[in-house]
């Protein structure tokens, strides 16, 4: 008896590793694909293909299985959820039977990968299994189901390689909200451009007036805005028959909020900003008791009311936009406020959806450490009543580490307790071949330094915040020399070096980023540099160096222009400078300097840059003697997203005593809501040379944001550097 058991086993171990289950043998089929998913049976006959050069029959789905087969079809087992999936090999044959949606899908991802050794990195970027005409699987019997039941997160090969987004598990809002109405809808619900003039009584009321405009908030206790809103949505549920979600959220922004007397009583009895917008949209659920909607806790809404509770199907959208991310959630101040209001929203809803922020959206190209703090954060949310999951990352082409970034966040929505650091491990040694080592401590290097200096780090961050901390002279110098390595090491696979050279992009970037605020700058370098940075980043396809647009080579061109040494120097250099209006911290600190020190400021307003908010004011210079000039030209900043307009006008007047001015054009600027990043040039020509000592500079502010501006009704900044005479 204990022979004949000694021997099963040795036939059963035998048969794990030679495969139990065979899928192909001696080159030829062992079976066929008998599947109700179209999508998961041609991905699994595909990659088989491909690792074996055999093509699996694929045949209706009414066909008996039988030894050798693959059957693939919806589960029965309540065990298995949306999206999950069950793989069994006890029939003889292999099973995967999925959960609603896309479980099948996922169950043919996890059978390729895990057990067939794919895997799937990027944009038409895989590794496959030493090619075999024996493909066999050992006794599985398992089943998996997602932390999440919607992930979504940013990669930019989700919309070009459509094996990608099915290999990573990701979701996008056109699966599961209808018209595209996902996030920020009030206008689009409620056109300002077409209800603004007739009934501002619509749109929010605040200091003192309605602000209807594209970026207004409602007035949420007016009926007839919620009797337009219902019939709107009414007609797009209607048009998307196939969807039963979508988004009633209020436009970006902040401090927009509606405070008539009405709204004001609703929110002061909630004792939270939220509390007019559940209620409005707890009117919305209870007339479409069908549909499921969607509501932003943003912002000035992020913590819940006291007393009102939302309908069951009211999803609470919950961002933690004004978290640093250097720590996790629980170890900073602005982060245990996120988890206050999170706490408090899952004691009243099960329906949650958690916005997360993972990228600087003012340098998607800059380093941004912050993968150790993400499994403490995503298993926060699991345990919080969270369902639904939006990691948004910086997933541009050439953006700072995007393939891993997506490859974590993916692998850690659909399991909080995976191993984060083996999945690092894992992915890095797929995607960089022998440069995973170099690329590898780079990654845990930075890490350490991040977390060193203690410096926070911030979704509208600078490499220039970063420079005495992970960014510093010796750091820089121990990165470069571990790209160096990781260069060398695959200099003879075009193909893992272009990944090591794409991914060196954002070192680079903060390079030329930290060189900018040096006052002695060796231009053969930068322009080496430059140069360098210009021809990968056509290579490799990076398209922006931020989230407003601007272009890696716009960018290089700008640097050469503004940040070289300007062959005929500046007059002003050094000059005395006086304000008409004392200046705000923290920018108080560097006035004196700021507007003469020969450094151009970037487009974060983290360096060189000066400003107002809310008001006009006066600058003077003093150049210490009278001089011959012959222009004058004043540096201005647009950056929207920091609430930055260029002002309304500039004036030059010039002095030789200081007493007696000479007026010059007023130079007037229009609207621009273009939201690329400029830095707007405003200057004087003398037609003949002419003597000065003195130059005012007045400066006429745009004051409050307009109403196309996301800001609207509220003081907008203006922000000037450089004064340049000449």
């Amino acid at each position: 008896m204990k022979k004949t058991l000694l021997l099963w086993c040795a036939m059963l171990i035998a048969t794990v590793i030679t495969g139990q289950t065979r899928i192909v043998s001696g080159g030829r089929p062992s079976g066929r694909i008998i599947s109700t998913d179209s999508t998961a049976a041609a991905l699994f006959q595909d990659f088989i293909g491909r690792i074996s050069d055999v093509t699996i029959p694929i045949v209706p789905p009414s066909t008996t299985p039988r030894k050798g087969d693959v059957v693939i079809r919806r589960s029965a087992d309540k065990s298995v959820k949306e999206d999950g999936y069950r793989i069994s090999t006890a029939p003889g044959y292999l099973l995967i039977e999925g959960g609603e949606d896309k479980g099948s899908i996922y169950g043919v991802v996890t059978v390729l990968e895990q057990w067939l050794g794919c895997n799937y990195w990027g944009e038409n970027e895989y590794s496959l299994p030493p090619h075999t005409a024996d493909i066999g699987l050992p006794y599985i019997e398992t089943v998996d189901n997602p932390a999440f039941r919607y992930r979504q997160s940013q990669n930019y090969a989700l919309r070009t390689d459509p094996i990608y987004r099915l290999w990573r598990r990701l979701e996008e809002p056109a699966d599961e909200f209808a018209g595209g109405l996902w996030v920020h809808t009030f206008d689009r619900l409620l056109p300002s451009a077409v209800y603004g003039d007739s009934n501002p009584e619509y749109y929010a009321y605040f200091n003192g007036q309605r602000h209807p405009g594209k970026a207004s908030q409602w007035c949420l206790s007016n009926d007839e805005v919620f009797e337009i809103a219902a019939a709107r949505i009414d007609s797009i549920f209607k048009a998307n028959p196939n969807r039963n979600m979508i988004s009633v959220s209020q436009n970006d922004g902040n401090h927009t909020n509606c405070t008539c007397p009405e709204c004001k009583a609703i929110d002061d009895y909630e004792g939270a900003l939220s509390g007019s917008v559940i209620r409005f949209l707890n009117r919305l659920a209870r007339r479409f008791p069908d549909k499921q909607f969607s509501t932003l806790a943003y912002l000035y809404t992020m913590h819940p009311p006291k007393h009102v509770r939302p309908e069951p199907n009211v999803n609470i959208m919950l961002c933690n936009i004004d978290c640093y991310r250097e720590v996790p959630l629980a170890d900073n101040a602005s982060g245990r406020d996120f988890l206050k209001a999170l706490d408090g929203w899952a004691r009243i809803s099960d329906n949650i959806f958690v916005w997360d922020y993972g990228i600087n959206f003012d340098g998607t190209s800059t380093p941004f450490p912050n993968f150790h703090i993400m499994q403490p954060n995503i298993r926060t949310y699991r345990d919080n009543n969270v369902k639904m999951h939006f990691s948004q990352i910086a997933g541009y082409r050439g953006g700072d580490m995007s393939e891993l970034r997506t490859y974590m966040v993916s692998k850690l929505m659909w399991n909080p307790d995976a191993d984060t650091d083996s999945l690092m491990r894992v992915f890095v040694n797929g995607y960089y071949g022998k440069a995973a080592p170099y690329i590898y401590q780079y990654l845990k290097l930075m890490e350490g330094a991040l977390l060193g200096s203690r410096i926070p780090l911030w979704i509208y961050d600078s490499p220039v915040t970063h420079k005495e901390g992970m960014l510093n002279p010796i750091l820089r110098r121990t990165y470069n020399s571990l790209f160096d390595s990781a260069e060398n090491a695959v200099r003879s696979d075009s193909a893992f070096l272009a990944r090591v050279q794409r991914s060196r992009l954002s070192l680079q970037y903060s390079e030329l980023e930290l060189a900018r605020t040096e006052p002695h700058k060796d231009v053969a370098d930068l322009t080496a540099r430059l140069d360098t940075f210009e021809t990968r980043s056509r290579r490799f396809g990076l398209a922006s160096v931020n989230e407003r647009n601007n272009s890696p080579v716009e960018y290089c061109r700008l640097y050469r222009e503004r940040y070289l040494p300007r062959p005929n120097g500046n007059l002003a250099a050094g000059a005395n400078v006086t304000f008409s209006t004392p200046l705000p911290a923290p920018y108080d600190r560097i006035a004196g300097t700021a507007l003469t020190d020969g450094l151009f400021g970037g487009a974060t307003y983290k360096d060189s840059w000066i400003g107002w908010e809310g008001i006009d004011a006066t600058v003077t210079l003093d150049l210490g003697e009278v001089k011959t000039i012959h222009s004058i030209d004043t540096d201005f900043l647009h950056q929207l997203g920091a609430w930055i307009l260029q002002p309304k006008s500039v004036t030059y007047s010039i002095s030789t005593d200081g007493k007696t001015y000479v007026q010059g054009a007023v130079h007037e600027l229009p609207d621009d809501s273009d939201p690329k990043v400029k830095f707007v040039n405003v200057k004087e020509c003398f037609g003949s040379p002419t003597e000065a000592r003195y130059i005012k500079v007045d400066i006429e502010g745009t004051k409050q944001c307009p109403h196309w501006h996301y800001g609207v009704g509220n003081p907008c900044w203006f922000f000037l550097d450089e004064i340049t005479v000449e």
